[in-house]
């Protein structure tokens, strides 16, 4: 019970018991007062009467006595009166039956008034005429007496809805800060470092409010000097300190993610070694402050055409990894890139087009890391060999389908939900338990079974990721996926779904009306919440708001504050796929372990990827982890029921 709640009913006790005790206060005078007046009109009325039959008795006149009786019966509140003619014994008695209008009869059985009866004895000097008995009537009590109650009940009435009122304003207005306290608290609790309470007037409740203030704003600090901490190792181990750009290290552990997922691409390796004219003739100064400029510049075109990596990965080479573009795309990409390279070579006097060299791999199929760097670096080679500018890797393999044909079998697919499934278990460090799975689907065209990481490019480029992302969601109820093994099933969003408004209210609809929305979880990646962090705040809001969960994928990928966690507050992070391929001996540990105190810190489960060995995961454990996936558990088929 609350604090509020536990006052509300002693102050409602309280009055309660004032009440009953006024109350019955109220009763026993009003009672005691109308027997006395009952009493005292009863012997008024036996003096009287004795009185006023005198002349009557005397003279033996009975009509005359019955009459002066009768109007004396008749005018007032008697049950019953008697007389007895002490000369022959005689004796008349008149009654009233104890019927009270106005009056319920429950009432009058409780018996408040016990029976009031008055005797005297006629006399005519020293002879007794006749002996007189009046009985009270105790409708005049009952009457009163309920009409007093009902009154003092419809006046404490209308006075205990008063009092309660204005004690629930009053005590909401008092304790105000104690539900801002306890609001503040719970924000706490769940990592949300919001602005300092505003301090009461209250002496009791100041210190308290300060307290909490204090605490929420070490709180916020330990975090933000965690974030602070994460960015720093992120500059010292991934950031090349000359250029600005992503090093080697950072390049070659994208690359494994990118491999894994289902993109499609290309990878650049550049070499320029206008850079060693640049060095011979003004130094070392000058040629660094060259490499700076030119990497902005080619950060600033580039990122234009379309999303990429560009790091630099020795002296006078440079990687550019195209995470996601067809052909035609990266043909402009390349160009832009030639364009910008020759117009840095001219401003620090070296001729265009000469002393650099570019190889083109794109990502066609399975490929292996080894596979395309040496695609990459054959192409490079070649280039260098023929002093030519860029060459193109050439590859047997073509592409199945052209873009109008993946349209038509995509749509194809999604209409009549043709795709097949796959899940992966995601298992806790602490046993063999799983904590979720993780659910991919193919495709298959004709006698082809086409992976995702076939498709899915197609699905991005050709903007059906909402499409695809409603049929896979559907497809758990369809199959009753969720009611297997009563275990939490994870869907990788779409780009296209995180900031489609249309996609935010059917799956609003869809979690509203789902009896098992609590075991769905939506995996968002990390490079959505950076591109459009409004609208993964929004669509977050609909996953918790009807009981499902949401984590971010590839979490630790990107460069930046890791802010957004305190603002989305995922219930669990997928730490990306390149940490499992990191080497202890390049510190990577270091930037591993504050990412995950960051996640740990708000009380988010930290996820482990690309898992393919025991020993890999033995390099987790001791960083307090809570689950890890990979092909150390690959994926199995869905059996369609």
């Amino acid at each position: 019970m609350t604090l509020f709640r536990q006052i509300y009913s002693l102050l409602f006790g309280l009055f309660l018991l004032v009440v009953a005790s006024l109350g019955y206060v109220q009763f026993t005078e009003t009672q005691n007062f109308l027997t006395k007046q009952m009493e005292s009109d009863l012997n008024n009325t036996s003096n009287s009467l004795g009185i006023m039959l005198i002349p009557d008795l005397e003279a033996g006149d009975i009509v005359g006595a019955e009459t002066l009786i009768n109007v004396i019966f008749e005018g007032g509140y008697y049950q019953q009166v008697k007389l007895t003619w002490l000369v022959d014994g005689k004796q008349q008695v008149w009654e009233n039956p104890v019927n009270i209008q106005g009056v319920p009869q429950w009432f009058i059985d409780l018996d408040f008034f016990e029976t009031i009866k008055k005797e005297s004895t006629i006399t005519s000097g020293w002879i007794q005429l006749a002996r007189l008995e009046i009985t009270a009537h105790p409708g005049f009590g009952y009457h009163e007496l309920w009409g007093t109650i009902t009154n003092a009940i419809i006046m404490f009435s209308i006075l205990f809805l008063i009092a309660i009122v204005c004690a629930r304003v009053g005590l909401t207005w008092i304790l105000r800060p104690l539900h801002e306290i306890a609001e503040h608290a719970k924000d706490i609790a769940q990592r949300k470092f919001g602005p300092d309470m505003k301090v009461p007037k209250t002496m009791e409740l100041k210190s308290v409010v300060l307290a909490f203030n204090s605490m929420s704003d070490q709180l916020k600090q330990i975090f933000n000097s965690l974030d602070e901490e994460v960015c720093e190792l992120k500059k010292k181990n991934l950031i090349d300190q000359v250029s600005g750009l992503p090093n080697r290290q950072y390049m070659m552990g994208h690359l494994s993610s990118w491999l894994s997922e289902p993109k499609s691409g290309a990878l650049l390796m550049a070499k320029f070694d206008w850079l060693e004219e640049v060095h011979s003739k003004y130094g070392y100064q000058v040629r660094d402050e060259t490499i700076k400029l030119l990497s902005q510049k080619m950060k600033e075109h580039l990122d234009v055409i379309t999303t990429s990596v560009i790091a630099r990965i020795s002296a006078y080479e440079f990687a550019f990894l195209i995470s996601s573009a067809e052909h035609e795309q990266t043909s402009k990409y390349l160009q832009t890139l030639i364009r910008t390279i020759n117009q840095e070579m001219s401003k620090a006097g070296c001729k265009p087009n000469e002393n650099f060299s570019i190889g083109i791999a794109e990502r066609i199929g399975q490929m292996s890391v080894s596979d395309i760097l040496a695609q990459t670096d054959n192409a490079l080679q070649k280039a260098i060999k023929e002093d030519k500018v860029f060459h193109w890797f050439e590859t047997s393999e073509k592409q199945l389908f052209t873009r109008e044909q993946w349209r038509e079998h995509l749509s194809n697919a999604i209409n009549k939900r043709q795709f097949k499934f796959k899940w992966q278990a995601v298992h806790l460090n602490d046993g063999d338990s799983i904590s979720q799975r993780e659910l991919y689907c193919q495709l298959e065209i004709g006698d082809k079974t086409i992976h995702a990481g076939q498709f899915m490019p197609y699905i991005e480029l050709l903007s059906l990721g909402a499409l695809l992302d409603k049929c896979l969601i559907e497809t758990l109820t369809t199959q009753k996926l969720l009611e297997r093994n009563y275990e939490p099933i994870a869907i990788n969003l779409t780009f296209h779904s995180l900031s489609n408004p249309k996609f935010h209210e059917w799956l609003n609809g869809f979690l509203r009306t789902s009896s098992l929305s609590e075991r769905i979880c939506f995996d968002i990646p990390e490079a959505g919440v950076y591109s459009d962090p409004d609208s993964c705040e929004a669509l977050c809001t609909i996953i918790r708001d009807n009981g499902a969960r949401f984590g971010i994928d590839h979490f630790g990928r990107q460069f930046g504050s890791m802010a957004y966690l305190q603002t989305l507050r995922p219930s669990y992070v997928k730490l990306d796929q390149s940490f499992a391929y990191y080497d202890e001996s390049e510190h990577s540990s270091e930037l591993c372990r504050a990412l995950i105190n960051v996640a740990r810190g708000l009380d988010i489960q930290v996820i482990v990827t690309g898992i393919e060995e025991k020993q890999q995961l033995e390099r987790f454990i001791p960083l307090k982890t809570s689950a890890y996936m990979g092909y150390i558990h690959p994926p199995v088929e869905v059996e369609e029921i």
